[in-house]
């Protein structure tokens, strides 16, 4: 089941990928001559207008063939001959597409997910928090007199608490020190009450109260999930950079990366954990196939955009059929990486 799920996302998502070079390269008015999905052999194939869409045996990888993008052409319509903010837009489209889809995928788990609220579902046993009164169903409305609206609000409180006790000279980390808090609670009678309750020392060796909240689906909150996402992925995209700077530098080996079979290990090995976690998958593969495509690489998008760049400076010095031959060689370059991954990856998750 996990090589079909594999499959599956391969093909969405460089579905997505090829679809955003497809529809900008559409509305900027350049020729299109095939728009396929797969690799290899074709096994399926329809002429629509000027395009022919086809799916190819291999369901790995995928191509939006695009008049003049690899050579000289004469054609007004061709990718060589459009202006080079266009051609610039159609490249960029691809890797943007993902870039959205990571953040749809995750602003839709953090939405199925639900959003911790203020209101107090579980209450630890023995905890200060039950010992001072405080009840499942009470809603929280500030602490220490600092207004609260959701949970986010009681953890950046309790952060706060904690950071100042962590950077206090007179704190030991490893004592027990009573520290109190006020809570204000709205009781689910309507009634409300300030209650004091000690934090206490949790085996993380952080202050907390001993309260969990209740996880819903409040007003806004689909909305909000979408910036949730956004950030989600944003942080994760730090990380992206992060690790191919150290792979540069050398901080990290070529043994470290993972091909198409340690991929579908991954996927194997996420699917046991549940659905949720290969969608979250998915979105980390996703935005990394958008992130590395950026790469001012040859025969990667990202390469491409540099060369528009250079012949902003250099105009028709570096011809297009000289640019062709240097993606080629790229191109050749990065399926001997595949390669040299895959054996990687066989003798690593297959052989061992």
């Amino acid at each position: 089941m996990f090589i079909v799920y594999a499959i599956i996302i391969f093909a969405v998502l460089i579905f997505i990928h090829e679809f955003g070079h497809f529809i900008t390269a559409k509305a900027t008015g350049i020729k299109v001559r095939e728009f396929a999905l797969g690799m290899g052999p074709k096994f399926f194939k329809f002429q629509k207008g000027e395009t022919l869409f086809s799916l190819r045996v291999f369901p790995i990888g995928g191509f939006c063939a695009m008049e003049g993008e690899d050579e000289d052409s004469d054609d007004p319509r061709a990718f060589n001959n459009r202006p080079a903010p266009a051609r610039a837009l159609v490249l960029f489209a691809g890797s943007l597409m993902n870039i959205l889809l990571a953040i749809l995928l995750l602003s839709v788990i953090i939405f199925a997910n639900g959003e911790p609220t203020s209101r107090i579902d579980e209450i630890t046993q023995g905890s200060p928090a039950a010992e001072a009164g405080i009840s499942q169903g009470d809603r929280v409305l500030a602490i220490n007199g600092e207004a609260v609206e959701d949970w986010a609000d009681i953890s950046r409180i309790l952060t706060s608490i904690n950071e100042e006790l962590a950077s206090s000279p007179e704190t030991d980390a490893n004592a027990s020190r009573d520290i109190d808090v006020q809570l204000r609670v709205l009781h689910e009678d309507g009634a409300t009450e300030t209650i004091t309750a000690p934090l206490y020392r949790d085996k993380d060796d952080t202050m907390k109260v001993g309260i969990t909240p209740v996880i819903a689906h409040t007003p806004g909150f689909a909305v909000r999930s979408i910036g949730y996402g956004a950030q989600a992925t944003w942080n994760m995209t730090k990380m992206m950079y992060d690790v191919i700077g150290k792979l540069f530098t050398g901080q990290v080996g070529m043994d470290q990366l993972t091909g198409p079979v340690g991929i579908v290990k991954t996927v194997g090995d996420t699917a046991k954990a549940g659905f949720v976690y290969v969608v979250q998958l998915a979105a980390l593969i996703s935005l990394n196939l958008g992130i590395v495509n950026l790469l001012p690489l040859p025969a990667l998008d990202g390469g491409r955009i540099l060369f528009l760049v250079i012949r902003l400076f250099t105009g028709k010095r570096i011809s297009d059929k000289v640019e062709g031959r240097i993606h080629f060689v790229g191109f050749l370059l990065l399926i001997a990486l595949m390669l040299y991954i895959t054996v990687i990856d066989v003798d690593r998750f297959i052989i061992s």
